[in-house]
Order: C-alpha cells, then structure tokens, then sequence
C-alpha cells in the first residue's frame, strides 16, 4: 500500500510557494521525497529564503523567480526546469491574491488582477506543464481551489469568482486530458493557521470566533493539514480520481445550521 503515495524522486512545481501554504505543501511534498521546485515573483531573496529553509530539514528544493501571468516567462522557465531539474511530475497552481473591496467600490483594474493571477496564471503555466506530461503521458496537476469556489462572502467578489471559475477549469482540463494518463484536481482549502492569519487568531477577536464557532472541528486549521491531501492527488493513490475537489476545511462546507461544536 505504500507505493501507492510514493513519489519518492518526483519533481513538483509549486507556484506561489514561498511562504504560507504554498511553503507547507513544499513542505509535506518533499518530506515524502520529491524534489521541489520554489517559485515566486515578489524578490529572488524570498525564494533562496525558501529553498534554503527547505533544505534545513532535508528536503532537496531549487528555486525560480518568474511571474506566472506572463505566458513568455513562464514557457521558458517551464523549458529551464525540465532541462536543469528534470521532467515536471507534479505541478501546484498555488499563487493567488486576494482585493477585500466591496463591490461597489472596486476599479475594474483591481478585479482583473485578481482574476489574472487566481485564474488565468493557473491556466497558463498548466498549459505548458501538459505539454510535456502529455508527451510522457503522466502527470499530476493540483489547482488550489478555495471555499469561494462554492460560496461567496462579503467584499471578495474578484477572488470568488476567479477560485469559482477555477474549480470549472479543473473540471474542464480533466475532461480533456484525462485520456492521457494526466490527472487534474483541485484542493479548497478552508481556514488555516498562517502568518498571514496571525494577528486575528486570538481569543475575542470577532473573526477568530467566527471561524471557530462555524467550523464543526472548532479550530484553524494547520498549514500540515494540507499535506496529506497534496501527497494523495500526486501519487498512484489517486490515479483514477480527476476534476475533483477536495476541500480540507474542517467541516464548514459540510452544514449550513449551527456546527456540532454548538450544541
């Protein structure tokens, strides 16, 4: 049963990861022995950052600064990889950014970048990680989907309709790739314990509480939780599941009433 989550000397591409979730499922992913390639577009410094704290724990990890909205950067960075590193077995769509603007008040240049990077980037550079998956036919693609990919909420209509429309592309890229032996899923994560979310998850805080009451699991979740859900959609184990989404969100998109936890 083992060999079925092996990927023990794969190489997976995470974009956006850096830091954050992208950082922990560079984490689980080379711990289970795949080399991991780190990319970012904010500062070279951040990505050797990374790479080097992957490496502290034993993890073989190479980094490349590209944008991932730019089809040119990312062909070539793509063609580089798989010259320098070798063939891209695992690619995670991961990078993503999120405008809280009510809708209302939000410039149309502000819902284009969100929906330029949450969702066109995820087609771009997947698009020219098939090629080559294709041809090999193998290859797991993981699209980091969100809860908004089901439900919306206040002043982040930009980042729910990209994450919406991403769930469709994973759907639609499996409806057109799956014949090559190529699978697509998505991973929605619920909410997590970052550093990003650092300040608010405090006792009191009105936020902390929310998520806390609306989760039937009653915590954050932790950035580790993700790992087992992006080992499994990389290896044999999942290798007839595709244009699927799953969500590690504790239960919240399980009820619509009071969680259990409130009784």
């Amino acid at each position: 049963m083992t060999n079925l989550f092996d990927i023990k000397g794969k190489v997976a591409l995470i974009t956006g990861s850096t830091h954050g979730l992208g950082m922990a499922m560079a984490k689980g992913l080379g711990q289970a022995g795949a080399t991991i390639v780190v990319n970012g577009n904010s500062s070279q410094e951040k990505i050797d950052n990374a790479v080097a704290e992957l490496k502290s724990e034993g993890i073989n990890a190479v980094g490349y600064k590209f944008n991932v909205t730019e089809e040119q950067e990312v062909k070539a960075a793509v063609a580089k990889i798989e010259s320098e590193v070798g063939p891209i077995d695992i690619l995670i769509n991961n990078a993503g950014i999120i405008k809280r603007i009510p809708l209302l008040d939000m410039e149309v240049s502000d819902f284009r970048e969100v929906v330029d990077i949450d969702l066109v980037s995820p087609f771009i550079v997947s698009k020219h990680v098939a090629k080559g998956m294709i041809e090999r036919r193998q290859g797991k693609i993981i699209n980091i989907c969100s809860m908004m990919s089901e439900l919306g909420r206040s002043t982040v209509s930009a980042y729910a309709a990209a994450k919406g429309g991403l769930k469709m592309l994973t759907k639609n890229m499996a409806t057109e790739w799956a014949k090559y032996n190529v699978q697509i899923n998505g991973i929605g994560p619920g909410y997590f314990a970052t550093e990003q979310t650092k300040p608010i998850r405090v006792d009191g805080h009105p936020f902390n509480d929310f998520i806390i009451s609306r989760t039937p699991a009653a915590k954050w979740g932790d950035p580790s939780d993700l790992a087992g859900a992006a080992i499994f959609l990389s290896s044999k184990a999942s290798d007839f599941v595709n244009g699927h989404i799953l969500y590690v969100d504790g239960g919240i998109l399980a009820t619509i009433g009071k969680p259990s936890n409130e009784e």
